[in-house]
């Protein structure tokens, strides 16, 4: 049971990193799928960590859906761009308030006790931030995804989720496809303009 749920998180996690390597709203109601799975998996696996991030990512899911489909006249608003300096201190605010959170819920729990918890709690963190920048339409979310992927990957083999360890090494390819293609955006922008 919990390999067949894995397997389909891992299929629509796939899916949404592509849409949002493509720009492609898709994005949204993908990962909506694939992180409802994974909060699941995640607490039986007691990743807490990574559990709430996935929580988060459902949520932050709507706010970016919304957000990407903004329109005024016709036009779409929220067009992608670089990191502001109000949103590098968002940014800041976000991954001290999840370190915090998710160190509370181990130390909570009596789990603060493994290499785990503590790469858990980091790469929290980092999605925290990652999240919030992508649903914004902020370039820099694929630097942060990527630190994020190549973290979790032993995490998860560790913690015997081969698959999604195979995802997220995977995923930390299509990140890096998707900075690219994201700058030649923003580049063609700034030759319009």
């Amino acid at each position: 049971m919990n390999f067949f749920l894995e397997f389909l998180a891992v299929i629509f996690g796939f899916l949404s990193v592509w849409f949002a390597k493509e720009n492609n709203i898709l994005v949204y109601p993908t990962g909506i799928l694939s992180t409802s799975i994974f909060v699941y998996l995640l607490v039986i696996s007691e990743l807490y960590g990574d559990a709430s991030i996935n929580g988060y990512f459902f949520v932050m899911s709507f706010y970016g859906w919304y957000f990407w489909t903004r329109k005024k006249s016709g036009e779409i608003i929220n067009q992608i761009g670089r990191i502001s300096l109000s949103e590098k201190i968002v940014s800041v605010f976000l991954f001290s308030l999840a370190i915090i959170v998710i160190f509370s819920i181990y130390y909570f729990f009596d789990k603060w006790t493994t290499i785990s918890a503590y790469l858990d709690t980091l790469t929290t963190g980092i999605f925290f931030v990652a999240m919030w920048l992508m649903s914004r339409r902020k370039i820099e979310h694929w630097t942060f995804w990527i630190i994020g992927d190549v973290l979790s990957v032993p995490l998860y083999i560790y913690k015997g989720l081969f698959l999604t360890a195979i995802q997220y090494f995977v995923f930390t390819i299509i990140a890096i496809m998707g900075y690219r293609e994201w700058k030649k955006i923003i580049q063609k922008n700034q030759e319009i303009v």
